[in-house]
């Protein structure tokens, strides 16, 4: 493995294989030479502007493989997707190692709550012919609840890249974390790898919300009774965790249409799951509205006609 030292502000290298002086993208931690096809691996100063990684995941899913999955994806979407989108195939992917921030923290909570108990009754009551008939029914008793909660908050992923958005990379998840390994430059020979583009602070407030989000539907899982409602809490966050790493990701561009920017694809490099933002084609979409009225109108006009026999 080569390495070669850049600042933040000059971002050309050369290449400790052939010699080649390269030019390298900001956001990138490692680089590949076009002439010998070497990778080297971006060392910054550690003036605190870059911050290292903590652990990584590797690729268990090769290229033709993610590959096979993404056409497989794009072929399976629905009747409301443009067939030149379904009929496109994605142009050569690259596997990336993504920056992400893996977030842990403990929850306490203040919750307060309205508990259902059902319970059930008989009544007499007089049926249509004017019979006494006996009958039983549900009924609900509501009472006021209130407490308290604490909880661990593991294993929430956030992106620290720009170029991925957070709801793009939950499709693709989940990522099992029992693989997770202590980053070392070894792990990232022959693979692309991104530099955080997004700060720290910045995605620790993303995973607070998403946190503060799976509590309250542990909290709605907990509550006693046959039903529940008006729940709300108050949750804070201590012994925060925050720790960037990088996740395994291959990444397609797919181009179907002239005038339509490429749609991205991505595919886990661990588990094989794929998500993108799939275009919609309205056309057919006001064709299944248009016939769904108008099957509708025919079946009130045919209903209404024999009622008027």
């Amino acid at each position: 493995m080569n390495q070669a030292v850049a600042t933040p502000l000059t971002l050309g290298i050369s290449c400790e294989n052939c010699g080649a002086d390269l030019l390298v993208e900001p956001h990138l931690k490692t680089v590949e030479c076009p002439y010998c096809a070497s990778t080297s691996i971006v060392e910054r100063p550690s003036d605190g502007s870059y911050v290292d990684p903590v652990f990584a995941l590797g690729f268990v899913v090769g290229r033709e493989r993610a590959r096979e999955l993404c056409v497989n994806w794009i072929k399976s979407r629905g009747i409301f997707t443009p067939k030149s989108f379904k009929t496109a195939l994605p142009e050569r992917g690259r596997g990336l190692y993504m920056p992400a921030y893996l977030y842990c923290a403990v929850a306490h909570s203040e919750y307060t709550c309205k508990i259902g108990e059902n319970y059930t009754e008989t009544y007499t009551t007089t049926d249509s012919k004017g019979r006494t008939v006996v009958r039983t029914r549900t009924r609900t008793e509501w009472r006021n609840l209130a407490g308290r909660s604490a909880n661990y908050v593991r294993d929430i992923l956030v992106t620290a890249s720009a170029g991925i958005s957070n709801k793009l990379l939950e499709q693709v998840e989940p990522f099992d974390l029992r693989a997770l390994l202590r980053y070392t430059p070894a792990l990232l020979s022959g693979w692309i790898a991104e530099e955080a583009s997004i700060g720290r602070e910045e995605c620790r407030e993303l995973a607070r919300t998403e946190s503060i989000e799976k509590i309250g539907e542990r909290l709605s899982r907990f509550m006693p009774g046959d039903s529940h409602a008006d729940l709300e809490h108050r949750t804070w966050l201590e012994d925060e965790v925050t720790d960037l790493m990088l996740l395994p990701i291959w990444v397609f561009a797919v181009k179907h249409a002239d005038e339509e920017e490429p749609v991205q694809i991505l595919v886990n490099g661990q588990t094989g799951e794929v998500a993108g933002f799939v275009p919609r084609s309205w056309v057919r979409i006001l064709s299944v509205v248009l016939i769904t009225l108008l099957v509708a109108a025919l079946l009130f006009f045919t209903i209404a006609a024999l009622a008027a026999f």
